[in-house]
C-alpha cells in the first residue's frame, strides 16, 4: 500500500525538542524528495523544509532556519525532523509528502494524515 504514516506529535514544552518521524511504504522511496508541511489552527498549509532524494541536500523555511532539522533514512524509508527551540507558534498539524521527484519544490503526489504537535507550557 502506497501510503505515509507520521508519527511523534506530542504536546511538547517551549523551548523544548520533538522528533517525528515519517514512515514511508508502497513505493521506492530513495527515488524522491520528501519534505515536511504544516497547518497552524486557522491558517493555511506551510511548507517547512525538504531533502532531496540521496545525499544532503537540505531546503528550509525561513521560520524554521536554525532550529528543524530533516534527514532520512533511505534503507528504513524514514525521514524525520527534528526540531529544537521550539515556540508556541509551532504549534500546528505536521504532514509528510512526498515530492515528485528527486529534488524538492516540484509539487507532491502524496501526504500523510498528519501528527499534530502542540507546544504550551
Amino acid at each position: 500500500q502506497v501510503q505515509l504514516v507520521e508519527s511523534g506529535g506530542d504536546l511538547a514544552q517551549p523551548g523544548g525538542p520533538l522528533r517525528l518521524s515519517c514512515a514511508a511504504s508502497g513505493f521506492t522511496f530513495s527515488l524522491y524528495g520528501m519534505s515536511w508541511a504544516r497547518q497552524a489552527p486557522g491558517k493555511g498549509l506551510e511548507w517547512v523544509l525538504g531533502i532531496y532524494s540521496v545525499g544532503s541536500d537540505t531546503y528550509y523555511a525561513d521560520s524554521v532556519k536554525g532550529r528543524f532539522t530533516i534527514s532520512r533514512d533511505n534503507a528504513k524509508n524514514a525521514v524525520y525532523l527534528q526540531m529544537n527551540s521550539l515556540k508556541t507558534g509551532n504549534t500546528a498539524l505536521y504532514y509528510c509528502a512526498k515530492d515528485r521527484r528527486i529534488t524538492v519544490g516540484e509539487g507532491f503526489d502524496l501526504w500523510g494524515e498528519g501528527t499534530q504537535v502542540t507546544v504550551s507550557s
